[in-house]
């Protein structure tokens, strides 16, 4: 099986990789259109700020491409905002994969949501063996709103998007590489979808 992880320099790629390989597989790191068409499985990472994580997309044409692939696609954390249509940080347009926009946490709790929260009303194959209300690691500012396309929910001042799915796409809020055998087990479905 072919896995490419998305080489767009907003990443902690290195953690992801290690999962992976942990897993029994490899990863490939690629910027490479070709190359990421031709992969089984996509990871699109991100950590770091969503309009400057757009123009890098922008300036290697990958965010052309990302909404035509047609394998599975998982977005984790700042990957599955950019995935939505618009994101409040840096006024940011997304690409428009997932019909929400991404808002601010607001100043009534402490910013950015960092640690460990639980994910419950899960509604795909994606969390086989999970239970509800397992703990995952986070730490964003910014969040999805609940709406059609959720598959998780979190609640931090509100209930929110902690993963979305529409067709082949997939986006986490939380960090499955850092979230210990229950991340590793979403990875892992993620690889056998």
């Amino acid at each position: 099986m072919k896995i490419v992880i998305i080489n767009y320099g907003a990443g902690n790629i290195q953690s992801i990789m290690f999962a992976i390989e942990r897993l029994g597989f490899k990863a490939v790191l690629s910027d490479n259109p070709e190359e990421i068409k031709g992969a089984d499985k996509v990871i699109f990472p991100g950590v770091g700020e969503a309009s400057s994580a757009m123009e890098m997309l922008r300036k290697s044409g990958l965010d052309a491409l990302i909404p035509t692939l047609k394998q599975p696609v998982l977005g984790i954390c700042l990957g599955m905002q950019l995935m939505c249509k618009t994101s409040e940080e840096g006024n940011t347009k997304g690409l428009g994969i997932f019909d929400i926009d991404v808002i601010k946490f607001t100043s009534k709790v402490k910013v950015p949501q960092m640690g460990w929260n639980q994910i419950y009303n899960l509604k795909s194959s994606l969390f086989e063996g999970i239970k509800e209300k397992e703990y995952m690691y986070l730490v964003h500012s910014f969040y999805a709103p609940n709406c059609p396309e959720t598959i998780a929910t979190t609640d931090y001042e509100v209930e929110y998007a902690s993963a979305l799915q529409k067709n082949n796409f997939y986006g986490t809020q939380f960090h499955p590489e850092k979230s210990g055998d229950a991340g590793e087990q979403i990875l892992g479905n993620f690889l056998n979808l």
